[in-house]
């Protein structure tokens, strides 16, 4: 239970586990459900493009995300890290954006495994070389 009282569905940690170990995921997105008292997944996909990811946050409204992020790293080759957003779009409602940020602690707690965390308010934060840019960051001093 977060601050705000929204609960996470069962659910929510077995998809995030099929991500994380049966790396049959790429993506996965969550919600407030209607009643805005559980954290639920909005949908998964395997499609390993970014911009599908992107394409299917929301315009006007909050989610929380999880994408499994590969990059390149020159000569150490290909990286992967799984990163958590938080989508909370300038043009989203006050009251959505509230919720979700007094919820968040109650997802990024039970998702244990995640790399890096992306706040976006806009879709340049969210964009790939803005992400890149953070993930990569000390990436080669491990």
């Amino acid at each position: 239970m977060s601050r705000s009282g929204v609960a996470l569905s069962n659910e929510c940690q077995s998809v995030f586990q099929e991500l994380k170990l049966g790396k049959s995921l790429k993506f996965i997105i969550f919600k407030l459900n209607d009643a805005k008292t559980e954290i639920v997944v909005d949908q998964k996909s395997t499609s390993s493009s970014y911009d599908d990811f992107i394409g299917e946050l929301p315009e006007n409204d909050c989610r929380y995300a999880v994408y499994d992020f590969e990059y390149e790293l020159g000569a150490e080759g290909k990286r992967s890290k799984i990163c958590f957003y938080i989508w909370s779009p300038d043009t989203a409602p006050v009251r959505s954006k509230m919720l979700y940020a007094s919820s968040k602690d109650a997802i990024r707690r039970a998702l244990t495994g995640i790399s890096s965390e992306i706040q976006g308010t806009d879709f340049s934060e969210v964009a790939y070389e803005s992400v890149f840019d953070k993930v990569s960051k000390g990436a080669g001093s491990h």
